[in-house]
């Protein structure tokens, strides 16, 4: 019924992944929330726009953007089935009428050609099985003059405030949960620029945004929620109770050096990736 190629992560984002997160938007939105500003910012998005949200999970960003393109439409589509599910009911129980969620894979979807002015996305792009494919697709889906806008994290630190506040697991962390997979797919902005112009978009920009990201109201609330992460979660899968019980406390001591009065707040860096269409997409 959906047609897609990247069978591994249509798979994970299927199964446990994406159900944790479906079962938990806020928690996933508290930590990325700081980040919405500046992303919106770019993608610049107008009252008549129609604009696609790609990899748009539980719906937050296409919610958002609706209300920007309030006399427009806004289309998410993701992978994940559950996801979807609470993004539609999410979506209803505010009474936007001007959202669309769409199941399926956006390297291959058959999206209109010229469809959309905005092309917005908070790290769904960094997923996909062929990065030239799928921003070729994408491309065609976008009025030559309109915009993309998406966000996708920067390379980990070993010095930064999160490695810091979970040095005690990350030993532990020796391989990518099957949802995470392919996160580090955009990490440097020379392969960015290389990906976009190949797809044919132009005026490619990449800028570092810092924010905050909220992980819990308290060390203790935070340190549950970074547990039942996929990543931390498929990498702890063998590892005897007594020993979690110890990492545990240990993060969770680390994480009482973010507490504030707005909850665990741990500064967090990404990259703002902007582009044009380019004109025309050739066949």
């Amino acid at each position: 019924m959906h047609t897609h190629t990247n069978h591994q992560q249509a798979a994970a984002w299927n199964d446990w992944e994406g159900i944790h997160w479906a079962e938990h938007p806020e928690r996933y939105d508290a930590m990325m929330g700081a980040f919405n500003a500046p992303l919106f910012a770019a993608a610049d998005i107008a009252a008549p726009d129609r604009v696609l949200d790609v990899g748009c999970g539980t719906g937050q960003t296409t919610r958002l953007a609706s209300l920007r393109a309030h006399d427009g439409h806004v289309v998410g589509i993701d992978l994940s089935a559950p996801m979807l599910d609470r993004a539609r009911c999410d979506a209803a129980a505010e009474g936007l009428d001007n959202v669309t969620f769409e199941q399926g894979d956006a390297q291959v979807h058959p999206f209109p050609d010229d469809g959309f002015d905005v092309l917005l996305s908070r790290g769904g792009v960094m997923f996909f099985a062929d990065l030239v494919a799928a921003f070729t697709n994408l491309r065609r889906a976008l009025q030559p003059a309109g915009r993309l806008a998406f966000l996708g994290p920067r390379p980990g630190d070993r010095d930064s405030a999160f490695a810091r506040a979970t040095a005690a697991l990350s030993p532990f962390l020796r391989e990518a949960s099957p949802a995470s997979r392919g996160m580090g797919s955009l990490h440097a902005p020379a392969r960015i620029r290389r990906v976009l112009t190949s797809a044919g978009f132009t005026d490619i920009d990449v800028a570092p945004v810092e924010a905050p990201m909220t992980f819990g109201a308290d060390a203790g609330d935070a340190a549950d929620f970074i547990f039942s992460m996929g990543s931390t979660r498929f990498n702890l899968r063998y590892v005897d109770p007594e020993t979690i019980a110890r990492i545990h406390a240990e993060v969770h001591d680390a994480l009482m050096e973010f507490e504030t009065a707005d909850g665990v707040r741990i500064p967090g860096s990404v990259w703002i990736v902007t582009a044009t269409g380019g004109g025309a997409v050739a066949g």
